[in-house]
């Protein structure tokens, strides 16, 4: 019985269960650890992206002959240049919208607050239990407003911790970018015969997941922010190039992306000309039609292969559990977990075909 696999699978199970159990009880200990990791844990993983994105310009160069030094220098110099780029050809541009923004916050807030008046005062033709949750958001409100104290501690911390991650991020792209090809050795080295070449394939298939993901995702990205930008602009959008902006970070979310970047392009269409959000909601209705049957199958194509019911699924109960992180996380997580769920399957496989053939 012990050599069946669903007996080794619930024995795991069961061992996994217990560790995180005696983890959970003893957690105090490794608080400092926790610590150093929430602190290297941003810097680290837009050093992760950076280096997804780059490495093709890197490998690239060294077929030139490139010397290592210098195709990793002409890399950086390479990200310099097109942030400066991106700075003087729309930064001022952003800029105006933003400071305008500023200056009509106060008209902006105030025509808000009068939907909000006028949704709250229907409240009384609404069902019992929609109108005590109207009620109770009224208090949330009230108290989150007077935490003002609470937002600026907020922010100080916001602003150090982001100073912080811009001065660790170059470092952990270059590392990754002059040492990576040295962590398949290191790790595979651990081991010998079949299983070095198991886990040699499947790092291999890890980083191919992940790049798939990184590269893929934030090009679907850049295109939807530039479908929004030109509906945008068609219907003379206030803030058109700010709002899009938003659109194209947002939808590095997987499904809620969309949805939270309609959300404040709504309320500047409110405020602009009522009609104007129902032209925004088509808009974004387009995009991500165009985006989810287009662009996402032809750019990322198979390699992922994520059920959309899936992906809701595991956006859902990621955000439970870890708030914004989770829910960014929670796909290439994932693809990352069932592509090494995949190698153990087919390694299984072929040992059992193995058996099969020599006791035949």
């Amino acid at each position: 019985m012990t050599n069946k696999l669903w007996f080794q699978v619930g024995v795991g199970i069961i061992l996994a269960l217990v560790i995180i159990r005696l983890f959970i009880e003893v957690q105090g200990i490794f608080d400092p650890l926790f610590i150093i990791a929430g602190t290297i844990f941003v810097p680290l993983l837009l050093g992760g992206v950076l280096f997804y994105l780059t490495r093709p310009v890197l490998n690239f160069l060294m077929k030139k002959k490139f010397p290592k030094w210098a195709g990793v220098l002409t890399v950086l110099l390479a990200i310099v240049l097109v942030f400066y780029l991106f700075y003087i050809m729309i930064g001022p541009i952003v800029t105006g919208q933003i400071n305008t923004l500023v200056d009509n916050a106060p008209e902006i807030i105030d025509s808000v607050e009068e939907y909000g008046q006028y949704i709250f005062d229907q409240r009384d033709r609404l069902p019992g239990s929609i109108e005590e949750q109207l009620n109770d958001m009224t208090g949330q409100i009230g108290d989150r407003i007077g935490d003002v104290g609470g937002w600026v501690l907020s922010f100080i911390g916001s602003f150090i911790s982001g100073v912080v991650t811009l001065v660790l991020v170059p470092f952990f792209l270059v590392y990754l970018l002059v040492d990576h090809k040295k962590f398949v050795p290191f790790v595979s080295g651990f081991f010998s015969g079949e299983r070095k070449k198991w886990i040699r394939k499947t790092l291999h298939d890890i980083d191919e997941t992940l790049q798939a993901y990184i590269q893929g995702q934030l090009f679907v990205s850049f295109l939807v922010g530039i479908m929004l930008l030109i509906g945008y602009l068609i219907i003379d959008l206030d803030y058109a190039l700010l709002l899009a902006l938003i659109g194209m970070a947002t939808n590095v979310i997987p499904f809620l992306g969309p949805y939270i970047a309609v959300i404040p392009a709504i309320i500047i269409a409110l405020v602009q000309d009522p009609i104007m959000a129902v032209y925004v909601a088509i808009i974004m209705l387009v995009a991500q039609q165009i985006e989810s049957n287009f662009i996402t199958p032809n750019v990322m194509g198979k390699s992922l292969d994520v059920h959309p019911l899936t992906v809701i699924t595991l956006i859902l109960a990621a955000g439970n559990i870890a708030g914004l992180w989770g829910i960014i996380l929670a796909v290439p997580v994932y693809a990352v977990i069932k592509t090494i769920a995949k190698n153990i399957y087919a390694r299984r496989s072929e040992i059992r075909d193995t058996a099969t053939r020599e006791i035949e």
